[in-house]
């Protein structure tokens, strides 16, 4: 008979709370988190908005923080990523992150707070092929 550690019993356990649903959400990408926020007896979806800055835990207890800029003043949320209370992610651009957490991102202030696109060589690799065809 085959003894079971406490941390593969607490993972069986926690299994069935994972989310199936959610996208590949890296550090630097910038995601529409779609939020249930209940006000009295009603429910409504709350959108923020940002940039990932850093990624933590593992299974049903990993996290991600994201931050936007809100009149020039930085708002940070961390979101667990199977919680019920969010409705979806959307990942809508995805950057070139050479770092785990971009934290530095906080001390940025203009034109240097973005990020490279990671498609940033794509147009001109279209372009040379629609040449080269010509």
């Amino acid at each position: 008979m085959a003894r079971t550690s406490a941390v593969e019993i607490i993972e069986g356990l926690n299994a069935g709370a994972l989310k199936t649903d959610i996208p590949v959400i890296a550090v630097g990408d910038t995601v529409n988190v779609h939020t249930r926020i209940v006000e009295g007896d009603k429910e409504r979806i709350q959108v923020f908005q940002g940039v990932v800055l850093a990624r933590t835990g593992r299974g049903v207890t990993s996290m991600i923080t994201v931050r936007r800029i809100v009149e020039d003043m930085g708002v940070e949320r961390i979101f667990p990523l199977h919680s019920p209370r969010i409705a979806k992610y959307e990942v809508l651009r995805k950057a070139d992150a050479r770092r785990a957490k971009l934290y530095f991102l906080r001390d940025r202030v203009g034109k240097s707070r973005r990020l490279r696109d990671k498609r940033r060589g794509l147009e001109k690799a279209v372009a040379d092929t629609a040449t080269a065809k010509a």
